[in-house]
């Protein structure tokens, strides 16, 4: 009976893997013949290795990055397997690699909303040379990377969200107010010209440091300001990593940034172990609440691990950030009308101070119509295009095989100017994001889904109070009235954006 009973089970311990096998096979078999009748998405990949590249960055310099994207919409648009006329995604090979490219809001919903169960965060082997200071990173390393990037957006989201930002406005307008007063006007005359964009990059740094590392000593910024702009020539340079070439000096300022922050978290430690138990918990700044809360809630991050956290936020508000604000500027410069409607509010709020009262978070609530001109410069013009992911399985999207390894591109030029979604989309209007604003996933220049920047309302918070303070204090006019802003591959202004700036009356500003 012993012998039988084993005999039974030793057919079962055989039989059912075998038989599950068999089924996994044919169902793997069955998924695969489901698949095989679907095609690649309608394109083209170009030329061999750079495939549409350059024409990809031809209709950027022309400052027209939609072109790209239009062009191959309506040469495909026949193509398209769905029951529409219109092409929802094409191929195309961008920066060595084949990629699809989904140009349309319902393919920004459909990426953000299938982020680690289609598809996952890809970037160019470059850039993360770049950004990690270190040799392209392999597949385990980029599984690290990917984890650690969302390690950092739970770390850093009580901070740069409007909870966490509300008792720094004061002291963001304070150091607006000093920026302004060192570099917009020298008080000898009643105008003069300076470059926006350069400027404005020195404020998106400076802010970033003050209020993520709380320093103000300048041989401090100065040093990590050139390691920065050592770093962010890298972004548009030919990354050919050798001696002397400017892509290696930018992975050294990358690697020098990231040591010099873990030089200041290491400090303030060092300050924090000794300080007065008395000592005000709910005053102290970003850095020192980082190492604090860390340290007390269990996470137990090291000096390294916080610098990294704090370079992420500078570095990625650096260009991107700067160009929005210069973009700002020159809006407001060409349309006299929006100019007078934003100086009308600001100074609504301006004049509801007592003498030296500083903003707060309800003045910033009240910004709506700035908020609305922030919004629509960023729909004109993007600080960047957008990002990448990869596919992680085979799945069909729109009639369409994307394979797994594909690679695939949103991009805000697919929609920001497409008159699906903004009619006349050339023209200036905020009121598109009044009452309900545009359809949903078509205004995307922080993203969405898991990854939408962290940095959101820490952006629209710089914004605001940049915006408050420079038009109750200046009117100003372009030097050059036909500049332009064009994508090379950043967002630039030709010349540097010059501006003639005429204070107003000292009575009359805050």
């Amino acid at each position: 009976m012993e012998e039988l009973l084993m005999i039974l089970i030793s057919s079962v311990l055989v039989c059912v893997p075998l038989y599950y096998y068999i089924f996994k096979l044919r169902v793997s078999g069955t998924k695969n013949e489901r698949l095989d009748q679907y095609k690649l998405p309608p394109g083209s990949t170009g030329w061999p290795i750079i495939g549409e590249t350059l024409e990809y960055l031809r209709t950027g310099k022309k400052g027209v990055p939609e072109k790209f994207i239009a062009d191959r919409r309506n040469k495909y648009k026949n193509s398209s397997s769905s029951s529409s006329a219109n092409c929802k995604v094409f191929k195309t090979s961008l920066l060595f690699e084949d990629m699809a490219v989904l140009c349309t809001a319902a393919g920004n919903k459909f990426l953000f909303s299938n982020e680690k169960k289609l598809v996952k965060s890809w970037w160019p082997p470059h850039l993360d040379k770049l950004i990690f200071a270190d040799s392209a990173p392999d597949e385990k390393a980029k599984a690290f990377i990917t984890e650690e990037s969302t390690r950092f957006r739970n770390t850093m989201a009580p901070y740069l969200k409007p909870a966490g930002l509300q008792k720094y406005v004061g002291t963001m307008d304070t150091f607006t107010k000093k920026h302004l007063d060192m570099y917009w006007e020298d008080g000898k005359d009643d105008d003069q010209v300076i470059k926006a964009h350069p400027l404005a990059k020195k404020y998106a740094f400076t802010v970033a440091c003050r209020l993520m590392l709380d320093t103000e000593d300048q041989q401090v910024f100065t040093k990590l300001e050139n390691l920065m702009k050592d770093l962010s020539s890298g972004f548009t340079s030919l990354p050919i990593d050798l001696p002397g070439t400017q892509f290696n000096r930018a992975i050294q300022g990358s690697r020098q940034l990231r040591e010099e922050i873990k030089n200041i978290v290491t400090q303030r430690r060092i300050h924090l172990s000794t300080r007065n138990v008395d000592e005000d918990v709910d005053g102290l700044d970003i850095l020192s609440s980082l190492i604090m809360d860390t340290s007390s809630n269990g996470q137990g991050l090291s000096d390294s691990e916080i610098a990294s956290k704090l370079y992420g936020v500078i570095v990625s508000g650096y260009d991107n950030f700067s160009s929005t604000l210069a973009t700002i500027v020159m809006y407001l410069a060409e349309l006299p009308h929006v100019y007078d409607a934003v100086l009308k509010e600001q100074r609504q709020i301006a004049e509801s101070k007592a003498a030296g009262e500083l903003l707060n978070w309800a003045d910033i609530q009240k910004m709506k119509y700035s908020w609305s001109v922030a919004c629509e410069v960023m729909r004109l013009l993007p600080p960047n295009s957008g990002t990448f992911r990869e596919a992680i399985s085979d799945f069909v999207y729109e009639g369409y095989l994307i394979p797994k390894g594909m690679k695939l591109n949103w991009n805000v030029h697919s929609t920001h100017k497409n008159p699906e979604y903004f009619p006349d989309p050339e023209k200036f209007d905020p009121s598109r994001f009044e009452g309900q604003g545009p359809p949903p996933y078509s205004f995307v220049p922080f993203g969405g889904g898991p990854l939408m920047c962290p940095g959101k309302e820490y952006s629209r918070l710089k914004m605001l109070v940049f915006m408050h303070n420079v038009v109750n204090r200046y009117r100003w006019e372009k030097v050059f009235p036909d500049e332009k802003f064009v994508w090379d591959p950043a967002l630039v202004p030709t010349k540097g954006l010059p501006i003639r700036v005429f204070p107003h009356n000292k009575s009359q500003s805050n």
